[in-house]
């Protein structure tokens, strides 16, 4: 049986998909979860469904983690809290790194015979003047390093001490992922500002892959029965500009017109501090969003490559997929 967490989310309720064709899978997701991205990447098949067991839980709650891993002998950990806002730290840290531990603890203890963890590039850190990244970059404190960033890197020391005593695991590393998540959060964010009117860009680059490669590498490399490896999930390196501007086209929106300079960039955070304070609410705009809005970054995809022969999709049509599930 597979088990697979962060199964509401965008990765999670792809590898649902993907995995749902031929077998009954094991879901867990909280009982407050919404079921958006999951009835939004089921549309295609809304009878797969039929071979999913949801199971109500949480990756921080021990007991219902005992109850998912009956009789499960391959799992995705995909569950995560993405943010780059600092008063989520807390919550990620929780979430991304004792969360993971958790998964870890009961795999061993359940002795199941493959797990996966998607990770993230962030994980990999990010050194100002050594901006090509590939699976054999070190980690290195640096202001660099966003909290995410920090609480992934945490989360992936947990797998490499469950591989150390014994756990059958590998870790995949996706770039932004481009696909039909929550509208309001993650990497989606980018189709809901362009529909706003974005009229800002920036001068930045890095890596960007579809949601249906991200499954599709994992359920490949699981299948191969890879371990004790990272891969990095990348299909392109571009400019945030060149993303945006494909996001603009296929929703019919104005492309964005005004440049945005470091110097600006660091004006700009300061000033939605100030307004989120004044308004009490959440910052549209944080200083690690506006710092790696003007950086360039490349991450590498010859590992996986090699591994499993995967060719993946271009991003312009990525970006067309998801812009017509949204409109739909």
């Amino acid at each position: 049986m597979i088990l697979i967490t962060g199964s509401t989310g965008m990765i999670g309720a792809r590898l649902l998909f993907d995995l749902s064709k031929n077998e009954r899978v094991k879901a867990l997701r909280r009982a407050t979860s919404s079921m958006d991205v999951v009835n939004r990447i089921f549309s295609a098949d809304l009878d797969r469904l039929k071979n999913v067991d949801w199971v109500i839980g949480d990756v921080n709650d021990i007991y219902s983690l005992e109850d998912a891993f009956e009789n499960v002998d391959v799992v995705y950990h995909s569950a995560a809290f993405i943010s780059f806002r600092p008063s989520d730290r807390e919550a990620m840290m929780k979430i991304n790194v004792e969360g993971a531990a958790n998964m870890v603890n009961i795999a061993l203890d359940k002795k199941v015979k493959r797990f996966c963890h998607i990770s993230s590039v962030a994980a990999l850190g990010r050194i100002a003047g050594s901006e090509v990244v590939d699976e054999n970059s070190v980690w290195k404190t640096s202001s660099e390093n966003s909290n995410y960033a920090i609480s992934k890197y945490g989360g992936e020391r947990e797998v490499w001490r469950g591989i150390e005593e014994g756990l059958s695991a590998f870790i995949i590393n996706p770039t932004i992922v481009i696909g039909p998540g929550d509208w309001y959060s993650g990497s989606a964010q980018m189709f809901s500002s362009v529909a706003k009117g974005l009229k800002f860009y920036t001068t930045g680059s890095t890596g960007f892959v579809d949601y249906r490669d991200v499954s599709k590498c994992a359920i490949e490399l699981m299948n191969k029965g890879v371990a004790g490896k990272r891969f990095i999930v990348n299909a392109d390196n571009l400019s945030y500009r060149f993303v945006f501007d494909a996001i603009a086209e296929q929703l019919k929106r104005p492309k964005a017109t005004i440049r945005v300079t470091p110097f600006l960039a660091e004006i700009g955070w300061r000033l939605e501090s100030l307004r989120s304070f004044i308004m009490r609410d959440k910052t549209m705009i944080t200083k690690e969003t506006a710092r790696n809005g003007n950086m360039n970054w490349k991450y590498k995809n010859d590992r996986v490559k090699k591994e499993i022969g995967v060719e993946f999709i271009p991003i312009e049509e990525a970006v067309k997929h998801t812009a017509a599930l949204y409109v739909k």
